[in-house]
């Protein structure tokens, strides 16, 4: 069920992906071509407020032309534990820190075509915020949701995000336990 690769070209290298073609050969001895996003892991979390709501991000998506709300997020810097990711985006984006931070899991969000790897985590939040450290090219705008409210909006498909609703799966599967 393996596939050899024989050859591999680099097509792109960018900030955040790169693009690889491969030529590779499938268990019954036929050629195939596979292109490949290589992007860095990355972490999400979960954010639970001291008063039980939840902390979501609404950031504009290009790739799918819209603002598209969210679980905290970001990449792993180089040489960064997926924690320590998570811990810094929760405050860059959300201005709070974590008092706790239990780890819920990892994805491959689509391992069709790319190697990412998102780690996700549930934080119960400190009760005062510390203050926002955005990226310089990045706006988020924080909103607050009762646990009523996040399974409306993804009964209503008002949530699409794919790492948001696997730690929302996740923290409920915890919470049943």
């Amino acid at each position: 069920m393996e596939e050899a690769t024989t050859q591999c070209r680099t097509l792109y290298a960018g900030r955040v992906v790169g693009l690889e073609l491969h030529d590779v050969q499938l268990a019954n001895g036929r050629m195939a071509a596979r292109e490949v996003i290589r992007h860095a892991p990355a972490a999400g979390v979960l954010a639970e407020m001291a008063d039980g709501r939840f902390a979501f991000v609404r950031q504009y998506r290009k790739p799918v032309e819209q603002a598209v709300l969210e679980i905290v997020a970001g990449v792993c810097e180089p040489g960064e534990e997926p924690e320590a990711t998570a811990r810094r985006e929760l405050r860059e984006e959300s201005g709070y820190d974590a008092v706790a931070l239990t780890r819920l899991g990892a994805i491959y969000p689509s391992p069709g075509y790319v190697d990412e790897v998102i780690h996700l985590y549930h934080a119960r939040l400190a009760a005062e915020p510390a203050g926002t450290a955005l990226d310089e090219d990045e706006h988020v705008q924080l909103e607050i949701y009762t646990a009523d409210e996040v399974r409306a909006m993804i009964a209503a498909e008002s949530i699409r995000d794919a790492k948001t609703l696997t730690a929302w799966f996740w923290w409920q599967q915890q919470q049943e336990r």
